[in-house]
């Protein structure tokens, strides 16, 4: 027994003293490839455009209880149409801020392409020779063969087409924004239509081209002129509004004169026509 106890474990076998590999030596597993990704935490793939939406139009749990429900009462139909309206305002945001942010982009593409520089590229070609401007078309420049060639050796950018002018055109176009007007073509500026003074053949007008869209047909200087004669004007009728000297911001002091006006001119019909309506009584009896 104590023989038994005091027998050492058997050992491992060794390998063979030569240095000659064995006859058929058994082949070691290939190594495993690489991680890709050693983080032990990988970050999940975002959800899809699909599942986000779902997520976002997901009834709540009342909906879902309610939904075959007959008869709702009043406070249940409030909720779920709140509810609702939540919802489409969280997507029509999200697609906004989408929009802007794409808008971003576009314009920063827009920028780095057509710059916003009035002036001349280093590149360009020394300024065309003058030529007699057209009597029956004051705007344009009939001789466009070195705007042409301008505009090839600049990649598109040439100068404007205007007579006289050395500033670059803007995109789309053979002109730059102040002569944009004389483009028969174009469909987006307006002249401003702020009167600087008369004369006998007619109003002289501003003419700065602005955009399509504004209104009032004001540039941005004479619409803030505008607004101070506007306030000027209420002030003198007894409002009391902002300065003349700053503009005037608060537009529903004006709305609510035009309104009091307009409710005057009801009262007073109103009256007179109650008044007809007596005497012709009177005169009846």
């Amino acid at each position: 027994m104590a023989s038994t106890a005091n027998t050492a474990p058997p050992r491992a076998p060794q390998p063979p003293s030569s240095s000659r590999p064995p006859r058929n030596p058994t082949p070691n597993p290939p190594p495993d490839p690489p991680n890709a990704n050693p983080n032990p935490n990988p970050v999940p793939d975002p959800p899809s455009t699909a599942a986000a939406a779902s997520n976002t139009f997901a009834p709540p749990p009342e909906a879902v209880a309610l939904s075959r429900a007959t008869h709702l009462t009043r406070p249940e139909v409030l909720r779920l149409r709140s509810h609702r309206l939540k919802q489409l305002a969280r997507c029509y945001r999200d697609h906004y801020w989408a929009l802007m942010e794409e808008l971003k982009v576009q314009y920063r593409e827009y920028y780095w392409v057509h710059g916003v520089s009035p002036f001349r590229d280093a590149s360009e070609p020394e300024a065309r020779e003058p030529h007699p401007p057209d009597l029956e078309h004051p705007g344009e420049d009939p001789h466009n063969n070195n705007n042409a060639a301008a505009a090839a050796a600049t990649g598109g950018k040439g100068v404007c087409a205007f007579v006289g002018c050395k500033t670059k055109a803007m995109a789309l176009t053979s002109f730059c924004n102040l002569h944009i007007l004389s483009d028969s073509k174009q469909k987006l500026y307006k002249p401003c239509s702020f009167v600087i003074k008369s004369a006998q053949a007619g109003p002289i007008t501003c003419s700065k081209p602005i955009l399509r869209s504004t209104v009032p047909s004001l540039c941005s200087l004479h619409s803030q002129k505008a607004q101070r004669d506007v306030s000027r004007a209420l002030r003198k009728g007894g409002l009391s509004v902002a300065s003349s000297n700053k503009l005037a911001s608060k537009f529903h002091v004006i709305v609510a004169e035009y309104v009091r006006q307009i409710q005057a001119k009801r009262r007073a019909t109103r009256d007179a026509s109650q008044i007809k309506v007596v005497v012709k009584e009177e005169t009846a009896s």
